[in-house]
């Protein structure tokens, strides 16, 4: 189908995929805790976006440049891993029920997302291993197979993504009626994200 070896695994191989923990997963529930659903949303427009990008990269190449100038892989490793500690670091240090002194726009979630999955050289890499599994050799057709298999993977993505912006936004409703433990799994939240920087760096 479409140069697609076998459609059907190709498609449930990602959404096993997508339930894997990563800081695309935690700037989802942190958007959609702290901005509702529009702050939900802007952030799942965000991580598709990088997402999308990220695919097309590889498909460009850009994988292979990667890999022949190791020290701009490493540089583009340090980047996302400081980023995310920044972003763990604001959530550990931050106040129980404390407000923010600027008005945060849907705009900023979807950027930060949006940085957030762009700083993470892996998803190129992941893209780079991942499509081969699933390409035809025989019956590929070039860019129409790649578009296929980028438009699954968005809609899946998007469906996926929306659930748990769902979810998240009326567990949050009642968690602000107990502000310690809202603060609690906040600092949780951060302390993951310093997690992910630190594997992002010992794993280069």
């Amino acid at each position: 189908m479409f140069g697609i070896s076998d459609y059907g695994a190709f498609a449930a191989a990602f959404v096993l995929l997508l339930f894997l923990p990563g800081p695309g997963n935690l700037a989802l529930i942190s958007s959609a805790s702290k901005g509702g659903m529009p702050g939900g949303l802007a952030s799942v427009m965000g991580l598709l976006l990088g997402d999308q990008i990220s695919l097309w990269l590889t498909v460009a190449g850009v994988a292979a440049m990667l890999k022949t100038y190791p020290p701009l892989f490493m540089a583009l490793q340090w980047l996302g891993a400081a980023y995310l500690l920044w972003l763990g670091g604001k959530m550990l240090m931050s106040k129980p029920g404390e407000v923010p002194s600027l008005q945060i726009t849907p705009g900023h979630y979807f950027r930060e997302t949006l940085l957030i999955t762009l700083l993470n050289p892996k998803a190129i890499m992941f893209y780079l291993a991942f499509f081969p599994q699933f390409i035809d050799p025989v019956q590929h057709q070039g860019w129409v197979t790649f578009g296929v298999m980028a438009g699954t993977i968005a809609a899946l993505g998007f469906v996926y993504c929306f659930g748990v912006v769902w979810v998240t936004h009326h567990m949050a409703e009642r968690l602000r009626a107990h502000p310690k433990l809202s603060s609690s799994l906040q600092k949780l939240a951060g302390l993951c994200l310093v997690g992910f920087g630190f594997r992002m760096v010992l794993a280069k």
